[in-house]
């Protein structure tokens, strides 16, 4: 099986906490990134929003667009709602060639608030999960039809977080609905990629590899800090810096036919860890992991 190798801004610049890299251009992440070895990028806040100037920039440096993250609010407003909302971001993506959109519900989120540990993270009642799903339900129908599959980012600090919290979204959806396996987020949950893996291959549409480095981990909750906090330490980096186990995960994904792309998505912060240096770490450890999985990585 093939798959091409992405990264995420956040390595340079981040969305979450603009004061890390807000003074990094664009130009800087998309150059030092194809310089790195990558093929396409995920967007960022500082990605133009309209097809023709993404694809502009983006071509500039032989790049593909890869994604773009769409926080979702179903459990505030209507699907109907919801699909309204989402038809910019759509038709970007659309436009610019990707096949997947990172969809995430961010309702009474806590991951972006600096000042809120994630200990205190959201927990939906049995209503509201039926709420939820039944709404991704029916936007994952129409971003299917519309040749764009949703992939649903399970992320610390939001309602979807925990294994458990996966196993309940995907068992009570349809196939429309598909997976983004992320590896740092699940791990940071507590949980296992590879079964997570094994239970769903056919629905993972979209895989992020962010490492952890364990002890940073250990770290954020025993001291019960925030999500940005634990970023600022140093909890997240790129593939084969951290502690995680990849390789048995992606050799399950290749023998199930996994086409896509593997994305490096390391927030840290850019002025204690090189963001080029970083880069191309996280490139050539992606890319020896996903050719020992049985992977071919097409440039």
């Amino acid at each position: 099986m093939s798959v091409r190798l992405g990264i995420n801004p956040l390595t340079w610049t981040n969305d979450d906490l603009p004061s890390l890299g807000g003074e990094t251009p664009l130009e800087t992440c998309l150059s030092e990134g194809r310089e790195a070895g990558f093929s396409g990028f995920e967007l960022g806040h500082k990605f133009p929003r309209t097809p023709e100037a993404l694809s502009e920039v983006l071509g500039e440096h032989d790049l593909s667009l890869v994604s773009g993250w769409y926080s979702s609010n179903l459990l505030e407003r209507s699907p109907e709602e919801e699909i309204e909302a989402v038809k910019d971001h759509l038709n970007l993506l659309k436009q610019c060639g990707a096949k997947a959109m990172v969809f995430c519900e961010v309702t009474h989120c806590v991951h972006g608030n600096q000042s809120h540990p994630l200990s205190q993270r959201p927990h939906l009642s049995d209503a509201e999960w039926q709420r939820l799903t039944e709404g991704l339900n029916i936007v994952g129908d129409y971003l299917k039809e519309q040749g764009v599959h949703m992939a649903y980012h399970h992320h610390l600090g939001t309602v979807v977080e925990s294994q458990a919290d996966v196993e309940r979204l995907m068992d009570n959806t349809r196939d429309s609905v598909g997976l983004l396996l992320d590896f740092g987020h699940l791990v940071g949950a507590g949980g296992d990629p590879l079964a997570i893996a094994k239970r769903y291959s056919s629905r993972i549409k979209h895989v992020h590899c962010k490492d952890i480095r364990f002890p940073v981990l250990d770290e954020l909750r025993n001291r019960d800090k925030s999500f940005l906090n634990g970023v600022l330490d140093g909890v997240f980096t790129v593939p084969g810096d951290g502690n995680i186990d990849f390789l048995p995960t992606l050799k399950h994904l290749s023998e199930q036919g996994y086409q896509g792309w593997l994305v490096v998505e390391a927030e840290q912060d850019p002025k204690v860890a090189h963001p080029l240096t970083y880069a191309r770490m996280g490139y050539r450890n992606l890319r020896s992991l996903a050719e020992q999985a049985g992977f071919s990585v097409d440039e």
